[in-house]
């Protein structure tokens, strides 16, 4: 399973580390999907521990001009080579959106693949419209395309 997000946020820039914001409630939610508490482990163990549930991340965008954090301000973007990538991946069964803007440009990318693609609430704390309750529920359905 490949998860994606939009564009990492200036703190995760600055940090060089996906979804560093301390409100971001990614590490929380992909923790449900593979039954592990990631928040209390150390960034190299987090991943370690998404590598062995045999799930990646990356961003759909792979540059773009932004100022700020939010996906609404996000002009001149260039994406990823996402079938490239799906093509290089036999075993990958499926993809999740993180938010809004990553479904958007990653579904138009890998629409034309075997792949299941699943859109997300946004983790993003910008994003608190949903009670996390909600958010659980729908990251929950990422649990059947786990090896």
């Amino acid at each position: 399973m490949l998860v994606l997000g939009s564009l990492p946020g200036e703190r995760s820039l600055a940090e060089q580390r996906y979804y560093a914001h301390p409100q971001n409630r990614f590490w929380h939610l992909i923790g449900g999907v593979i039954g592990r508490e990631l928040q209390p482990l150390s960034y190299e163990r987090r991943l370690a521990a998404l590598l062995e549930a045999k799930v990646g991340l990356w961003d759909v965008v792979a540059s773009a001009r932004r100022s700020g954090s939010l996906d609404a301000a996000i002009r001149e973007a260039e994406s990823n080579a996402l079938p490239e990538l799906a093509a290089s991946l036999p075993d990958l069964r499926a993809v999740g959106f993180n938010g809004g803007t990553a479904a958007r440009i990653g579904t138009g990318l890998l629409s034309t693949t075997p792949l299941a693609l699943i859109p997300l609430p946004s983790s993003s704390p910008a994003y608190a419209s949903m009670a996390l309750a909600e958010k659980e529920r729908r990251w929950a359905a990422l649990r059947e395309f786990l090896s």
